[in-house]
């Protein structure tokens, strides 16, 4: 237990630590990370680099040798696809429907690299992380007992557990339309999930330290995660969640984060939250007045 604390509080300076330290970097005003927001002003990209370089330092430290190179590998290839994205866009194409309509006319596009590479790179993941992760009842156990289980029940699981790490990257992204939105999501989703102490102290350690460093200059709006840091921030805490839930509970989660990006092609998530008492406070809570 006080190795696990250790571990979290050391987790969590570290974390903490390095995203400030790139934060306040010369990259920050470097021509190639200013970018215009939504409301007309400058801002810098630098937030996604910091956020990723704390989350992936701050996780060298979780205890189990199968999550952490899990959330290792999960959110490297997903902020470095995100760059790409950032740093390197190419095509008009917006959403996921218009990446897959563009690679389905040939176009290939920085987009469709990232919304293809991001769930492949997380079924590895989940693979790295494995049925063993969660010790209990499989999501196929109501048809041969946990024993019996055959290659195809863990293919299942293990293409599930991917598709909840990618989407929960995806969701990310999809949040990353105001300042502090993904950063206060992702500390709500790593305080209320259901904690195991070997599980998710270290990566939630983590994941606060990035989000508080990051966030005094995320609210003021100065600078931006971008898809670099959403789709890194998202897949940490997807890697979390996966490690964290039985198998029945991640294809729950999974049926939820595929309906979320249905909608979202149809529906605006900042008119939704803008629209709801509760979800409109919190969503303005600490930002600047601008």
């Amino acid at each position: 237990m006080i190795r696990t604390l250790v571990s979290s509080a050391v987790a969590g300076l570290i974390g903490y630590g390095v995203t400030k330290a790139v934060l306040h970097s010369p990259l920050r005003t470097h021509r190639s990370t200013v970018r215009t927001n939504h409301a007309g002003r400058d801002v810098s990209l630098v937030e996604g680099p910091a956020v990723t370089a704390g989350l992936l330092a701050g996780s060298v430290l979780i205890e189990d040798p199968r999550q952490r190179a899990a959330t290792l590998l999960a959110t490297s290839i997903s902020g470095a696809l995100g760059a790409v994205d950032d740093f390197m866009e190419s095509g008009s194409s917006k959403g996921l429907r218009g990446h897959l309509s563009a690679l389905a006319h040939g176009e290939i596009t920085t987009g469709a690299i990232k919304v293809t590479g991001i769930p492949v790179a997380a079924i590895i993941a989940a693979a790295v992380l494995g049925p063993e992760s969660s010790r209990r009842r499989g999501l196929l156990d109501w048809v041969h007992p946990a024993e019996e289980r055959s290659w195809w029940q863990a293919a299942v699981e293990t293409v599930v557990t991917g598709g909840v790490i990618a989407g929960t990257a995806n969701l990310f992204n999809l949040l990353d339309l105001r300042p502090g939105r993904a950063l206060k999501a992702g500390l709500l989703v790593a305080g209320l999930m259901p904690h195991q102490r070997n599980v998710t102290c270290v990566p939630t350690a983590v994941v606060t330290g990035t989000s508080i460093a990051a966030w005094p200059d995320d609210l003021d709006g100065s600078v931006m995660l971008g898809d670099t840091g959403a789709n890194a921030l998202g897949a940490a805490i997807g890697t979390t969640l996966s490690a964290n839930l039985t198998p029945r509970q991640r294809a729950v989660v999974l049926a939820v984060l595929v309906g979320l990006t249905l909608a979202s092609e149809k529906v605006s998530f900042t008119t939704v939250i803008e629209s709801t008492p509760g979800l409109r406070e919190i969503d303005a809570f600490g930002r600047a007045v601008k």
